[in-house]
């Protein structure tokens, strides 16, 4: 058995954990299903029944971890070697865009998406803001430096980077410049091309 098993689904967010898994070396074995044919004993997984979930076999105990931001950084803290954690100087960048991505950004994009229009006097309430506002802040912080926690490649941008990657591909992000600069550096790196190509199979192959 390997160390972790990864449950996946081919179109899903759970590219955004492989890449982190190419990224950390993790040894690892998949289950890949589909959202309409998913295995009887998922739930007990993942409750929320969805993808990417990923169980940690260590010390004879199964450890689960759901949600993308959760698993990536939790593959950098188990593969610690990799350089993929962030510097006493970069923690607050790294926790600070890692999150905001993960909140923010995720939802903003979602809420553009499904066409919910949250009143411009009720923004503050709704958390995310607005598209324009959260992208804004994600964009001043782009303009300035080449990554999430900085001027170096950790963790955090396998999160950060999969929504811009994603977002400019289907234009729910506006393709400014910083995105597409940001999208280009992460996209250059061996592990996001390991991924990318067991999913663009996964993908060709569910048809």
């Amino acid at each position: 058995m390997a160390e972790f098993t990864f449950y996946t689904v081919a179109m899903s967010r759970g590219q955004i954990s492989r890449w982190a898994l190419h990224e950390a070396g993790a040894d690892y074995d998949q289950v890949v299903f589909d959202f309409a044919d998913r295995p009887d004993d998922f739930l007990a997984i993942n409750p929320m029944n969805k993808v990417p979930a990923l169980v940690h076999h260590v010390g004879g105990q199964d450890h689960v971890i759901t949600e993308a931001a959760a698993i990536n950084h939790y593959l950098a803290e188990t593969h610690s070697d990799k350089g993929l954690l962030p510097q006493s100087d970069e923690k607050a960048a790294y926790f600070r865009w890692l999150f905001f991505a993960a909140g923010p950004i995720e939802q903003a994009v979602m809420a553009s998406a499904l066409g919910w229009k949250v009143p411009e006097e009720r923004t503050a309430t709704a958390g995310f803001g607005s598209l324009d506002l959260a992208l804004s802040a994600m964009e001043g912080w782009l303009k300035n430096n080449d990554f999430a926690a900085g001027n170096r490649f950790t963790m955090a941008d396998t999160y950060v980077g999969s929504q811009f990657v994603w977002g400019l591909r289907f234009g729910s992000i506006p393709e400014q410049p910083a995105f597409k600069a940001y999208v280009d550096r992460i996209t250059q790196r061996p592990a996001y091309a390991e991924a990318n190509a067991i999913d663009a199979k996964l993908i060709a192959e569910a048809g």
